[in-house]
């Protein structure tokens, strides 16, 4: 057997048993939110840089592309490392280069430069992502849904509190200068908590009563789990549910300025915001909260009981957005809706993940379940192309409600039984 590498703080078995988890468990929410502005504040810099360079949407949406494909792609292998090494040093990594990456997009002058932080960028978030997510899991066998859910609310919220402040910073001194300070800003916090981050010598607590959420009593590896139906059922399913908020996220600011809405005040709650700065802050509200609700209710009621609920009200508001979008406040509204029903999906799939095949692999296995979203990511570029050829957005707001509904008829019809099944054989 290895050594115990050095790297781990040692910790009485009292304080690691018990309030220390949750210790742990506000770190990785601080350092997911550090990272959050890498995907959620994108489309921000989109038309700035377009107007600056005059690249095109599509050539500069490709950075997008390669961020997301970078930061899921590789989580696995950043997870193998955090299950053999320990957090510190890959999140300490993850850490340094995203910082480096947004320093890149200040002084970026051509394409390639774009593109080459961007995958230094995906490298760095999916290391700290795939990291405190997998952290959770392993932390909170007991409560895996909430766990991650907040967890993951970390990057879901992170950005709701720089929205302002870097929309100010683009419009007062220039997106390089927004790139530039928040990135060295992000990946300086990022890199002190390493330090303090580590992993239970043994499991804190017991298993959830098996009566709201069953969990296996076998930890599978990830070659094992890669050979049951149950893993590309939920693999499938991630993808369809990612897609739709993956092309909200990118292309939020420029659906709004084709409904030609971007910039009309809207008045909410004692707020009077631009109607895309409003819909940006709110999003990311909506985002973040969802993870930890949707986690909460999910071990209570049951993963697909849960996604199914979730999954629907996801295809319902993207079609109400399709149809009603172009009102200012309704759009407000409703990209809030779609964003509650989206950000779920990275509490929900992470803890049906851990329930179904253990901790003991849980940052590797999540990791690879994490990779739906770089697969699904394909599809943000060829959404510009269906607006381009139907000179609109609906149909792209209808495919991605079409995949969101039969994913949630999938949660019922042949997820559940498939892993009911699969308990049963244990």
């Amino acid at each position: 057997m290895a050594p115990e590498i050095s790297l781990k703080p040692e910790l009485p078995l009292v304080a690691t048993a018990s309030q220390y988890r949750w210790l742990q468990l506000l770190l990785g929410i601080i350092c997911m939110a550090m990272i959050a502005n890498l995907q959620y504040g994108w489309t921000l810099f989109v038309d700035p840089l377009d107007q600056k360079y005059h690249w095109g949407r599509k050539a500069i949406q490709v950075a997008f592309f390669i961020f997301v494909l970078t930061e899921t792609w590789l989580v696995p292998v950043e997870g193998y490392l955090v299950d053999k090494f320990g957090p510190r040093p890959v999140v300490m990594v993850g850490g340094l280069l995203i910082g480096v990456a947004w320093i890149m997009n200040s002084y970026a002058d051509s394409l390639t430069i774009l593109y080459l932080a961007a995958a230094i960028g995906g490298i760095g978030a999916g290391a700290v992502y795939g990291t405190c997510v997998g952290n959770a899991l392993k932390w909170f066998p007991d409560r895996r849904g909430l766990a991650a859910g907040l967890t993951a609310a970390g990057f879901g919220m992170g950005s709701a509190l720089t929205i302002i402040p870097i929309s100010a910073m683009i419009k007062n001194s220039g997106y390089e200068s927004a790139f530039l300070y928040f990135g060295l800003g992000q990946g300086l916090v990022v890199f002190l908590l390493s330090f303090l981050l580590s992993t239970p010598k043994t499991a804190p607590t017991t298993a959830a009563p098996a009566a709201r959420v069953s969990q296996t009593k076998v930890d599978f590896t990830w070659k094992q789990m890669i050979k049951t139906p149950v893993f590309w059922v939920m693999y499938l399913m991630f993808v369809m549910m990612a897609a739709g908020g993956l092309v909200a996220t990118a292309q939020l600011a420029p659906i709004a300025k084709d409904f030609k809405i971007a910039e009309i005040p809207v008045s909410l709650i004692g707020f009077t915001l631009p109607a895309l700065t409003f819909a940006l802050s709110l999003d990311r509200i909506f985002n973040g909260v969802t993870r930890p609700f949707f986690g909460w209710v999910s071990d209570n009621i049951g993963r697909e009981n849960t996604m199914f609920i979730a999954f629907s009200m996801e295809a319902v508001g993207i079609l109400a957005l399709s149809i009603f979008g172009k009102d200012p406040v309704l759009f407000v509204l409703l990209t809030g809706l779609v964003f509650f029903g989206w950000g779920e999906i990275y509490s929900l799939f992470p803890s049906t993940c851990g329930d179904t095949f253990g901790s003991k692999f849980a940052a590797t296995n999540a990791g690879l379940l994490y990779t739906a979203k770089g697969t699904a990511s394909l599809l943000v570029p060829l959404s510009v192309y269906v607006v381009e050829a139907y000179k609109g957005w609906h149909e792209v707001f209808y495919i991605a409600a079409g995949l969101n509904a039969l994913a949630a008829i999938m949660a019922l019809a042949v997820l559940k039984p498939m892993r009911a099944r699969m308990r049963n054989l244990q």
